[in-house]
This record gives structure tokens, C-alpha cells and sequence, in this order.
């Protein structure tokens, strides 16, 4: 359609709210737009005195024909522009959605007997959902750790009949309501135990346990006391490792934009229960000179146009355009009241800031800016001798003394390199000495680096942790070679400098969010190989230490027998019978269990 034909069409326009569909060539949607007056917004596009911003009016140009839908207000208007954008996915708009939808933990409570399973759709069924978790790696964790300390069911299976506890049972992992060897008021006492944990409610549910350790301890139900001993360590170590923001918080999505006059970057921060559960990154080209009103209000419209749990609060820079429907239409899908927030002060202007710096890291990370920028502000913050071009980070982790790891990761102009990265088992420190564990981590990955070392080390930890990664330098590192070393420590988040000096991080700018990206980087990744070292020491069976027995008889006997007990109570033929045995190993299986 020319120029001429679309002057004769906004002319039949009617002056009532609706949508509008840009076409370009081929009939291809180039925008999608809601206006509260349809003929005075696309009158506006095409007159000669209009002054678009470059990104609109590079699309103007484009331009070859347009259709309109009429709604009965603004706020349908907005509805119907979220489901379009959706489905055409339009150049010129504003788009974060991803393929898939994040995924959540749903508690199915509507169920007589619950799970816990992982799901991508959110449904009004009553479950109760908690995430979403991203990245989706901290989501699996949380289940396996739930699993290992909360033995509700995993299956799917109806049990409106009587059916065999399955291997879970045997391995402690499913109390086996399938078999009716628990009581529905037992069962649910732990699916509310799963409940507070998901929702961080770390003094009821410690609480709750110390009760039922006592009460099983006066009952002398000793072994069954044991265990909730034991959970109960492992809630505290887990409760130690979240990242509390402030319990009053509730829930709350932070979005943070930065951009640089021609493309932005934006960092959605997920915080449930007052915890810091995740976030997400997008990068959006083609921004220009748009305001940054207009700009929050189509991240807002083209985020929560999915299948999201939207919180209650969503904090941001700066009142979205249209801000009244755009509450309106928040809260009808959330089905309950959301407030859009431009917080001034407090935590929740802290988090908005550190929102806004780690979209500000990630873009120049991203435009190739890292290097000179955010560098040279690390060497004034941390008075360094010269700008760091790369960084390197330790950690460690233990369980009271046992299974103990260290870690270290390598960040370089912007990235993190994962080629670097080192993890050990501590083999030279015995019992509880994180001090000593650090500077023996620091000693062998010096050593295992070959002599590459990073401009700058950081120590996740305080000054004891840093005293401790020097010496262990020394060790293996000449004075003249020396890399300069920091400590990152928490709450609050500081930087501990050589000479005592403190300096604050929490609000800083993105040097400071950089410091504290890779003390977290190096967290996780010690954390993570620390569950791998610690859940191959717990699971391991008794038949892996007995000579001739590898995983394919271990696995053969435990499909027959279910458990170490009904092997040791076993028959030599019987044992001798089962696939891949043979009557030596079998006698060497009920030696070696029938002496301990």
C-alpha cells in the first residue's frame, strides 16, 4: 500500500481504544501497539512534523499497511496487545520472553498423599508453586536436597490400591504410603516440613524438628531421633548458603535497566520469601532514544505476558508509561493486587541499584567495554598496583570435617573460563579447619596451574581465610610474582583488603557487583562439587568394598534382595543364583557382611 492509501485510511479510523498491527512487506507484522484513541496515535506516526525516535521512525519507513482491532477499553486494549506480540513476535517491539517457561516446584496438596515434582505451566489446581528458580541448576538442587532430607514420595502413581514399596523405601527415601506403612497425619507432617523450607521460614521449621527430636529422644526412639538430628544439620548448612535479603520482604521482582543510548540491558532480580532466588538477563537492540517509561512499561507487558506467579511488588527506575491499566492488567492475571513501586530508599532501593549495576556489568561485558571500564574502577575501589585483567577465586566446603572440597574459578576480560577451573578433596587438613583448608586449597591449585597465575586472587571469606590462602602462596610462589589477594566476605558484603582495610560493596557500582558475581561463581561451584563428593560418600554401598563385586553385581543383588540385610541374611545358592555371580564371590560377599 503507497503512502496515499494509508493517509485515505487513517482517515476512517474511529476515535476508540484498541490495537494496531504495523505490516511491511509480504504482509510481515513489523510493531503491535495499544492506544487509548486509535485515530489520534496513528494520525501521529505519519505526519510530517512528527519527531520519532530513530528505532520508531526506522519503522515508519517500513511501512506498507496496517489494521486496527477495536476493544471496549484500554485495559482489554492492553490484554489483546500482550497476546498478539506474543504470537507474532514483531520486530520492533520490545520481546524477553524465552522459548520455554521457567520452571517452578509445585507441592501437590490437593493430592491425599502429595509429591513435590518439577513443572513449566502454572495451573490453579490448588498445588502450591515456588520459583521460578532460575537458573534452572539451583531448582534441581533444591529438590535433591529435599529428597535426601524429606522422604515424601517421588512417583506418580495412584494409591487408591495397595501396592510394593519400591526401592525408595528401602533406600529410606520414601516412607512407603503406597504400602500403608505410614499414616496419612505423619505423612503430612513432613510435606509441612517441605512447605516451610520452600518458603524459608527457617525458625518454624527448625523448631518443629528440635520438638520431634526431644520427643523421640523420651520415647527413647533413639535411631529415629538420630535422624532428625542429622536433617537438622543439613537444614542449617543449607539455611547458611541462601541468600537472605530480608524476611520482611516477602516477595518481589526487582528490574534493573542500563543502556547506553542505541541498545540496553536488563536484569530481572527474583526474590521469594525474602530469599534472592535467581535472576534473569536480557539484551534488547535497537533501543535508542525511547524513554525509559515506554521502555519499562513494554519489559513489564512483554515479561509477565507468559505463565508467571507475578508477586506482589515489582520495583523498578521509574513509573511505566500507562501505568494504571498496566497495574490493572498485573492484577487480573496474578489475581490479587500488584504494585508497581519506584522505591526511594531502604533495601528495596538497594536491591533496584544492584539490579541496575549488574545490568550495567553485563552490557559492557557484552559491548566488549569490560576491560577498560569496570577494571580500572577496581584498581581505585581496592587501591591496586595496576588494573586486574583477570581474576581468580577460592572457596571451600565441608560438613563438619568430612567430605571437605576446595574450588577455584578464573574470570578473564568479561568471562568466566571455565577451562581453569579446579576443584580438589581437602587430604592434608584433618577435622574442622577452614582457615587450614583454604591455604591448602590455595597451595595445590597454584601448584596444578602450571604458573599461570590471575593478576588478582579473591578468598571467599574473612581476614582469618585471607591470612591463611597468603601462606599458602608463599609456599609455591616467588615474592617477585606475587598476584595481589583480597578476601570477599558476607553479610554485609565487603571487600577485606591485606593491610585490615574494609571496604563496602552492596551498593556499589558494577566493579563492586563484579566482585561479588565471582566470589558467588566460585560458591557454587565448590557447593556444587561438594554435594557430588558428599552424595557418593553417603550412598555408598558396603558391597563396593568387598573384592569382586563391581556396580553391575551390586546393582543385580539389590534388584533381588532390596536391601544390605536380606543379602547378608541370604542363602550361598541363593546368592550364587543371581545374574553375573558365581559361588567364590558369593561367599566373599557373606564373609565379608555376616563380620561386621
Amino acid at each position: 500500500m503507497q503512502t496515499d492509501e494509508i493517509r485515505e485510511k487513517l482517515k476512517t479510523l474511529p476515535a476508540r481504544p484498541g490495537v494496531y498491527i504495523f505490516k511491511g512487506e509480504r504482509e510481515r507484522v513489523l510493531y503491535v501497539g495499544k492506544a487509548k484513541n486509535l485515530k489520534n496515535r496513528l494520525r501521529s506516526y505519519f505526519q510530517q512534523s512528527a519527531r520519532l525516535e530513530p528505532r520508531k521512525a526506522k519503522m515508519i519507513r517500513k511501512v506498507r499497511d496496517f489494521s486496527i482491532m477495536v476493544t471496549e477499553n484500554e485495559l482489554e486494549a492492553l490484554a489483546l496487545e500482550a497476546n498478539l506480540i506474543k504470537e507474532y513476535r514483531p520486530r520492533y517491539n520490545v520481546i524477553l520472553r524465552d522459548d520455554k517457561n521457567y520452571p517452578y516446584l509445585r507441592l501437590t496438596l490437593r493430592e491425599e498423599w502429595p509429591r513435590l515434582d518439577v513443572v513449566r505451566r502454572i495451573k490453579r489446581d490448588g498445588s502450591l508453586y515456588f520459583g521460578p528458580y532460575i537458573p534452572a541448576a539451583s531448582l534441581w538442587e533444591t529438590l535433591a536436597f529435599i529428597r535426601r532430607n524429606f522422604p515424601i514420595r517421588p512417583c506418580r502413581y495412584r494409591l487408591d490400591r495397595p501396592m510394593r514399596p519400591c526401592i525408595q523405601y528401602q533406600m529410606k527415601k520414601c516412607p512407603a504410603p503406597c504400602a500403608g506403612l505410614v499414616s496419612r497425619e505423619e505423612y503430612m507432617r513432613m510435606v509441612k516440613e517441605v512447605e516451610l523450607f520452600l518458603k524459608g521460614r527457617k525458625d518454624d521449621l527448625i523448631a518443629d524438628l528440635e520438638e520431634k527430636m526431644y520427643r523421640l529422644s523420651e520415647e527413647l526412639r533413639y535411631e529415629e531421633a538420630a535422624g532428625v538430628r542429622d536433617r537438622l544439620r543439613a537444614l542449617r548448612i543449607a539455611f547458611e548458603s541462601q541468600r537472605v535479603i530480608s524476611p520482611d520482604l516477602g516477595d518481589l521482582d526487582v528490574i534493573g535497566i542500563y543502556g547506553d543510548g542505541r541498545d540496553s540491558t536488563v536484569q530481572v532480580l527474583f526474590v521469594r520469601n525474602g530469599l534472592l532466588t535467581g535472576g534473569k538477563g536480557f539484551f534488547i537492540r535497537d533501543t535508542g532514544d525511547m524513554p525509559l517509561g515506554e521502555l519499562i512499561s513494554s519489559v513489564l507487558e512483554s515479561f509477565y505476558s507468559g505463565d508467571l506467579i507475578i508477586p506482589r511488588e515489582i520495583l523498578v527506575q521509574e513509573g511505566p508509561e500507562e501505568e494504571e491499566y498496566l497495574t490493572r492488567w498485573l492484577s487480573d492475571k496474578a489475581l490479587r493486587k500488584v504494585r508497581i513501586i519506584q522505591p526511594k530508599r531502604g533495601k528495596k532501593r538497594e536491591l533496584l541499584e544492584m539490579a541496575v549495576s549488574n545490568a550495567e556489568t553485563a552490557h559492557l561485558a557484552r559491548k566488549g567495554e569490560m576491560v577498560e571500564g569496570i577494571e580500572a574502577r577496581l584498581r581505585e575501589l581496592l587501591g591496586l598496583r595496576r588494573s586486574p585483567r583477570s581474576i581468580g577465586a577460592f572457596d571451600v566446603s565441608t560438613t563438619f570435617g568430612s567430605y571437605s572440597v576446595g574450588a577455584f574459578v578464573w574470570w578473564e576480560e568479561g568471562n568466566f573460563r571455565k577451562e581453569f577451573y579446579r576443584h580438589l578433596k581437602i587430604r592434608q587438613t584433618p577435622g574442622i579447619d577452614d582457615y587450614a583448608m583454604m591455604e591448602e586449597t590455595v597451595r595445590r591449585t597454584v601448584r596444578n596451574l602450571g604458573g599461570r597465575l590471575p593478576d588478582l586472587i579473591v578468598i571467599d571469606g574473612g581476614e582469618g581465610q585471607l591470612n591463611r590462602a597468603v601462606v599458602g602462596l608463599r609456599e609455591v610462589v616467588d615474592e617477585t610474582d606475587m598476584p595481589e589477594v583480597i578476601g570477599v566476605a558476607k553479610k554485609p558484603d565487603r571487600a577485606i583488603l591485606p593491610w585490615g582495610e574494609t571496604v563496602p560493596l552492596r551498593s556499589g557500582g558494577p566493579e563492586a557487583m563484579l566482585l561479588i558475581r565471582i566470589r558467588d561463581e566460585v560458591h557454587r561451584f565448590v557447593l556444587s562439587f561438594h554435594r557430588k563428593v558428599r552424595g557418593k560418600g553417603l550412598l555408598e554401598s558396603r558391597l563396593e568394598r568387598i573384592r569382586g563385586v563391581g556396580r553391575k553385581r551390586r546393582l543385580a543383588l539389590l534388584r533381588r534382595f532390596g536391601s544390605i540385610d536380606a543379602i547378608r541374611k541370604a542363602s550361598l545358592e541363593d546368592l550364587a543364583k543371581v545374574e553375573g555371580m558365581n559361588r567364590a564371590v558369593a561367599e566373599e560377599v557373606l564373609k565379608t557382611l555376616r563380620e561386621r
